[in-house]
């Protein structure tokens, strides 16, 4: 038996014609030596865990939450570097990067904010963290190594968004991203990542949306999900699990079941997204065939829809609702609005429900969005008018956006290997923890759950 960097397997492999990559045979006890040993042990524990199909989440837990001030989106609790440092993150399927504050230059201000049950927002610093490295311009995960930044040989990032003048750029590092194993041992996994130091943040950034920072899950290479994958710790699926009590799951690896309904993706080889295809709908008793193709998207809050789609469903909408509508509220997104009585019985609103290329049926939960007054209640159909849509700066053939109110009481599997969307009925609690337990006390409220994620006027 001899270790792999002993002289008796370096001359039996320099024999064979064969040479250590970059003709480099680490000297013993050398930076060199440790690091390639470490990489490989992670390399040969990821290909285990993958092997054994087991999934993995953060170390904080696989509790996802939907916080209405910061835009409706559900947020995760993600710890980087070491000594590890917590972030409260957007998940977001419509892009691929994972950035999070850092080195700011124009960055939310993080001065007497607190989220999320007083969670107080963190600005990712390189040098504190003794695992961090800069990420060089000839890695294959610099998108732009034409633009790199002066002798530092720092690959730089930037990427514009959906949202009016939203973008983020910075540098790409690497880091260690704290995960957990979803098994009965629970064992600690620190999976080293390559993500955006973003200094410059624009628009709702700033604000509004994702302060702290935007957890890219998109298809490309880029993507945490597709590093995990290529690292050999879980297979390149995942799954989102949204709940009517805006408290949710999110899991690494997962594939789903064989009950799970499912549909193909539509992949356009310049830009790939999670694009599927709708070819029935169905509006309280209407029905349609259509042709619908339709970006799954957990970073927008609301459903997009370009005419004649959008005509269509609002009107059929409109057409069943027993009760009045409400005149235009420029403070309102929604077109279609119409009062709501303390006791109004909310079975009598119309139902929406799609059927997906293959056949697979989607009843969506939860098609309207209630909004709260100082005097009255309102619900509205949560579909907004668009003229076209823009995906991460690129102009889309995509017809409509669907994201979370379309993906609520579903476990949602983004399975990158089958290319397919799974989805089966779930309230996110079928197996209980302690994350999910805890996570249920902290956002627990009296109100119906379109009231708690509802606008307030």
């Amino acid at each position: 038996m001899h270790h792999r960097f002993s002289e008796p397997v370096k001359k039996w492999w320099e024999a064979t014609g064969n040479y250590f990559p970059a003709g480099i045979w680490p000297e013993k006890g050398s930076i060199e030596y440790y690091a390639q040993l470490a990489h490989h042990d992670r390399i040969r524990r990821g290909r285990r865990m993958s092997e054994s199909d087991s999934s993995v989440t953060f170390s904080e837990g696989n509790s996802t939450f939907r916080i209405s001030s910061l835009g409706f989106l559900h947020y995760a609790t993600v710890t980087l570097g070491t000594p590890g440092m917590k972030f409260l993150v957007a998940l977001d399927t419509g892009s691929d990067l994972f950035w999070v504050p850092c080195d700011c230059s124009k960055c939310a201000s993080i001065e007497g904010k607190h989220y999320s049950s007083g969670f107080e927002l963190s600005v990712y610093n390189p040098k504190e963290s003794s695992t961090s490295k800069n990420v060089s311009c000839n890695n294959s995960l610099c998108a732009h190594p034409t633009r790199c930044l002066g002798t530092f040989n720092h690959c730089p990032y930037m990427v514009s968004y959906v949202s009016s003048e939203t973008s983020t750029s910075g540098i790409l590092v690497e880091d260690v991203l704290h995960l957990k194993t979803e098994d009965r041992d629970q064992e600690f996994v620190e999976a080293y990542i390559t993500f955006g130091c973003g200094q410059i943040q624009t628009g709702s950034f700033l604000d509004v949306a994702a302060p702290n920072g935007l957890f890219g899950l998109g298809l490309d290479k880029i993507s945490v999900p597709s590093i995990l994958s290529s690292e050999g710790y879980t297979s390149d699926s995942f799954s989102m699990c949204f709940g009517q009590d805006g408290t949710g799951r999110i899991s690494f690896g997962d594939k789903g079941s064989a009950e799970q309904e499912e549909t193909p993706f539509n992949l356009d080889p310049l830009h790939q997204t999670y694009n599927i295809t709708v070819s029935q709908v169905r509006v309280g008793t209407t029905l349609v065939d259509l042709d619908l193709t339709a970006l799954f998207d957990s970073g927008t809050s609301f459903t997009y829809l370009v005419d004649p789609a959008y005509s269509w469903f609002s009107e059929s909408f409109h057409s069943q609702v027993k009760d009045r509508r409400r005149p235009p509220d420029p403070r309102i997104p929604f077109e279609y609005c119409y009062d709501m009585t303390p006791d109004a019985n909310t079975s009598l609103i119309p139902t929406v429900s799609l059927t997906m290329k293959g056949g697979g049926q989607l009843a969506i939960y939860d098609p309207v969005i209630v909004i709260s007054t100082q005097h009255e209640l309102i619900y509205c159909l949560a579909f907004v008018k668009s003229a076209e849509l823009n995906i991460i700066g690129r102009k889309s053939s995509l017809q409509a956006m669907l994201v979370e109110n379309f993906m609520t009481g579903y476990r949602v599997v983004f399975d990158k290997e089958k290319l397919i969307l799974g989805w089966k009925k779930s309230n996110c609690y079928d197996v209980e923890d302690t994350d999910t337990i805890l996570a249920r006390s902290h956002n627990s409220t009296t109100a119906t759950p379109a009231v708690a994620a509802g606008l307030v006027l």
